[in-house]
């Protein structure tokens, strides 16, 4: 029998191993490079919920299809693509 100290333990790492929070944690990365080019581009912070709306409504689909497909180059979608090109900009500067 497990001991009570021990199951807690246990169930989170299988969670933490579970493909279906894996792609919980896909997906989040994306809504916060999604809030952060929104907030860059309208010059505040736009939050997380908005954020999540807006990504839900414009990319969800294409990065999902994307991620089925297993097109590494294409998981993060326009969002990845976007964010990569932002980062590098402002290195340059």
């Amino acid at each position: 029998m497990t001991s009570p100290a021990q199951e807690p333990s246990t169930t989170r790492e299988f969670v933490k191993q579970s493909s279906l929070y894996q792609e919980f944690l896909a997906e989040r990365e994306e809504i916060l490079k999604h809030k952060w080019l929104e907030s860059e581009r309208l010059g505040h912070d736009i939050g997380f919920e908005r954020a999540l709306l807006d990504w839900i409504r414009k990319h969800r689909e294409s990065w999902r299809t994307a991620r089925r497909h297993h097109q590494p180059a294409a998981v993060g979608g326009e969002t990845s693509r976007v964010f990569d090109e932002t980062a590098a900009k402002k290195k340059r500067a």
